[in-house]
């Protein structure tokens, strides 16, 4: 193989051993491998940088399980370390974290609805929010790691939001005396792009990882695409599925309002109707309390307004600007910091040093604004910066 041409230039022509050399054998060793103090080879296997540590890990095992058929008994192979176990610890925590936070809000949406069929319409579309952003992703080239559950679980909070407007709107507009299927297109197109748009200004927030560079943008951008693409299905879903089901459950319901009498409904959800019940009197006992305060405070606008816009009293290490007038021109003057302050009968008063190239030109104070100090051959006005 040294013998092999690889080009001519001038006629000469150039062999590998030119330029290389070829020999059977391997690499030169640079380290010494013991196990338990016995001589051992320490074999590593890096993923490529697209492929998945679970699915490379998992290979691997099988792999490992079929050659050792093929050899002896007397070949020891242990496994040394996996990163695949830290990876599945990760994400089986992030997905326990997922389902806390959707079990929790379903329980926040059953207090406040008072209905479970409200509920079970509201917690649907956490799951299926969360399916449709995770096929998006596949279909980007995105795997499931850590930054994508964790933008998923960040989004779990809030991919609710689309679903439970929609609801209330129709219990709205069923509460009118509507039809059942009149209030779902009226409550539909109500909100349809007060919703659009509430969505866009959350998927707003993510657009500049996109413009990241580096390992910031390997990191955030997947982040920030399992956010928008399960906000993205919510609002879908909440034009689509939402409504379909509000049909579907209340085809022969009768809407009465929120909350139910304890007394009427069956024994496991009678705990929760009574908590709601009891809810809704403390928010109502707050909602009115809240408009006899904002009545108090119609009455007294005026009063309110100067208050919530008084201005704070100016601190006393204040800066402060003087202004030559033109009186008397004096170049090169500053005035040094305020180099005592005190409070003559409720007003802030400063003594403040004018000088010129060096030499103390004069020594006056003021108060309120005003000079009060001698001012001899010139003008100033203080005025706080």
């Amino acid at each position: 193989m040294n013998d092999l041409p690889i080009k001519t230039v001038n006629g000469a022509v150039i062999r590998i051993r030119d330029v290389a050399q070829v020999r059977d054998g391997y690499l030169p060793q640079q380290n010494v491998v013991r196990q338990d103090g016995i001589r051992s080879v320490l074999i590593s296997i890096l993923k490529t940088g697209t492929a998945s540590t679970l699915t490379v890990a998992s290979g691997i095992k099988q792999a490992m399980a079929a050659t050792m058929k093929t050899v002896s008994d007397k070949l020891i192979v242990k496994q040394f370390i996996d990163q695949s176990i830290f990876v599945r610890a990760a994400i089986s925590g992030v997905v326990r974290e997922g389902v806390i936070a959707a079990c929790l809000t379903a329980i926040m949406i059953l207090l406040f609805l008072g209905s479970w069929r409200g509920t079970v319409i509201i917690a649907l579309s956490i799951p299926l929010s969360v399916l449709v952003s995770l096929a998006t992703l596949s279909a980007l080239g995105e795997t499931i790691n850590l930054m994508t559950l964790g933008g998923l679980a960040l989004a779990v909070g809030i991919l609710v939001d689309d679903a439970t407007v929609e609801l209330e709107n129709v219990h709205r507009q069923m509460a009118l005396g509507k039809p059942t299927i009149q209030a779902i297109l009226d409550g539909a197109q109500e909100i349809a792009l007060p919703a659009f748009v509430s969505t866009l200004c959350i998927c707003i927030v993510f657009v500049p990882m996109f413009f990241l560079a580096g390992v910031a943008r390997y990191l955030f951008v997947p982040l920030a695409e399992a956010v928008v693409f399960a906000m993205l299905a919510s609002y879908a879903l909440s034009r689509t599925l939402v409504p379909t089901m509000v049909m579907w459950f209340y085809r022969n319901v009768e809407y009465h309002g929120h909350g139910a009498d304890p007394n009427k409904v069956g024994p496991w959800m009678r705990p929760f109707a009574r908590l709601q019940e009891r809810f809704e009197k403390g928010f109502d006992k707050l909602r009115k309390n809240y408009g006899i305060l904002l009545g108090i405070v119609f009455e007294h606008r005026v009063v309110f307004t100067e208050v919530f816009a008084l201005r704070r009293p100016p601190r006393p290490s204040t800066r402060l600007r003087l202004t030559f007038a033109a009186r008397s021109r004096l170049k090169n003057c500053t005035a040094f910091s305020t180099i005592s302050v005190c409070r003559i009968r409720a007003s802030t008063s400063a003594i403040v040093t004018v000088v010129s190239s060096g030499r103390v030109m004069q020594i006056f104070w003021f108060r309120s604004r005003r000079v009060i100090g001698p001012l001899r051959n010139m003008s100033a006005a203080c005025a706080c910066a």
